[in-house]
C-alpha cells in the first residue's frame, strides 16, 4: 500500500478545515440528570453539568409544567462538572410530564436522564441537541440504555476532531495494510486501558493539562508526515504503532470525561465502560474505513492533482496542532493563576 497521495490529501486538507473551524467546541461532555422517587409526588434530583473545558457548556434542565423544585442555594464544584441536588415536587406525579434542557440544542454535548421509580422500574433516555425534550413514564429496557452507552462513545470519537485529527495523521504516514493494523490495534489497545482505568477511578488527569498534550500529540505528527512524503524515516516512521500506543494513553484519558462526570452507580459502571468503549471503536473503525473507501475511489479513477497538495496536509497537521497547542497551554497557564 502506497502512502497516500492524489485526491486524498486534498480531502484530508479539506477535513482538517472543518477541524479548525468546529475546534473551540470540540469536547463531547455529557450531562447527566438523576431522579429517585421518594414518594409518588416528590423525586430527589441530581444534576451535573459538565465544567472545565475549553468552552463552557451552558445548559440546565427545565422543571415540567405543574411541577417545582427546591434546590440548595450553593452549587457543589466536583472535578470536570457543577453538581446541584434537590426536591423536585409534581402533583400526580411525573408520567406523561415533559422535561427539557435549556441550551442543549445549542451544544454538541448530551445529556443522560435517569428515572429510579420506586417499584424498582429504572427509566433511561438520551436527550440529544436534535431532541432536548423527552415525555416522562415510558418504560425502558436494559438493552435500549446499553445503546445510550453506544451512542455516547460513537458521537464522542466522531465529535472528538482532535481525536480524529490524530487517526488520521497516523494514516498518512503508515505505508502497508500490516502496519495500518498494527498501528490502529496498538491505539485502540492504548486508549482502551487509559479508558477503564480513569472511568473505574483508580487515575485520573485534570482537564487542561490533558487536552494540551492531546494537541501536542497532533502536533508531533505534523513534521513526521512531511518526513515520510519526502521519502525520510525516523523511529516514527519506522514503527508508526509504538507511538500511536504511546499517545493512544493520553487520548483514551480524553474518551474518558465521557463517563466519569456523569457519576454513574458502580454497579452499573462496568458495563457502561464496555459499551461506551464498543461506540468509540465503531466511530473509529468507520472512519478509518472511510478514509480507504475513499482512497480506493479516488485511485480507480486515476485521478492527479500538484505535488503541492500531496504536501498541504502534513504541514496542516502541524499547524492546526500547534495552533491547538498554544490555545490549550494558554488555558491552562489561565487556569493556573
Amino acid at each position: 500500500m502506497k502512502r497516500r497521495g492524489g485526491l486524498f490529501p486534498l480531502l484530508a486538507m479539506a477535513f482538517m478545515l472543518v477541524a479548525a473551524e468546529t475546534a473551540p467546541a470540540h469536547e463531547v461532555r455529557p450531562g447527566f440528570l438523576e431522579l429517585r422517587e421518594i414518594d409518588p409526588n416528590t423525586y430527589s434530583l441530581l444534576w451535573k453539568r459538565p465544567t472545565g473545558g475549553e468552552v463552557e457548556i451552558q445548559i440546565a434542565p427545565v422543571v415540567p409544567e405543574g411541577c417545582r423544585l427546591s434546590t440548595p442555594d450553593r452549587q457543589q464544584l466536583t472535578p470536570g462538572a457543577v453538581v446541584v441536588r434537590g426536591t423536585l415536587t409534581c402533583e400526580g406525579g411525573i408520567a406523561a410530564k415533559t422535561l427539557r434542557v435549556a441550551g442543549l440544542e445549542t451544544t454538541i454535548t448530551d445529556v443522560l436522564v435517569r428515572i429510579h421509580h420506586a417499584d424498582g422500574r429504572l427509566e433511561s433516555h438520551l436527550l440529544r441537541p436534535a431532541t432536548p425534550s423527552v415525555t416522562l413514564g415510558g418504560l425502558t429496557s436494559g438493552l435500549q440504555r446499553g445503546i445510550s452507552y453506544v451512542q455516547l462513545g460513537f458521537q464522542h470519537i466522531l465529535l472528538g476532531v482532535d481525536h480524529l485529527l490524530f487517526v488520521l495523521g497516523l494514516l498518512l504516514i503508515v505505508s502497508s495494510r500490516w502496519m495500518l493494523f498494527k498501528t490502529v490495534t496498538a491505539f485502540t489497545a492504548a486508549h482502551s486501558i487509559t479508558l477503564a482505568i480513569a472511568t473505574l477511578g483508580y487515575a485520573s488527569v485534570p482537564l487542561p493539562p490533558l487536552n494540551a498534550a492531546i494537541a501536542l500529540s497532533i502536533l508531533f505528527l505534523g513534521p513526521e508526515i512531511v518526513r515520510a512524503w519526502r521519502g525520510e524515516t525516523s523511529f516514527t516512521i519506522r514503527h508508526p504503532w509504538v507511538v500511536a500506543f504511546a499517545f493512544g494513553l493520553l487520548h483514551g484519558f480524553g474518551f474518558a470525561s465521557g463517563l466519569t462526570t456523569m457519576g454513574l452507580p458502580r454497579a452499573e459502571i462496568p458495563l457502561a465502560l464496555l459499551l461506551f468503549n464498543v461506540g468509540v471503536e465503531l466511530g473509529q473503525l468507520g472512519f478509518v474505513i472511510l478514509i480507504l473507501l475513499l482512497e480506493r475511489a479516488f485511485s480507480v479513477l486515476e485521478v492527479r492533482w500538484p505535488r503541492l497538495a500531496a504536501r498541504l496536509p502534513g504541514y496542516a497537521v502541524g499547524t492546526l496542532g500547534a495552533y491547538w497547542t498554544i490555545q490549550r497551554t494558554l488555558i491552562l497557564l489561565g487556569g493556573l493563576r
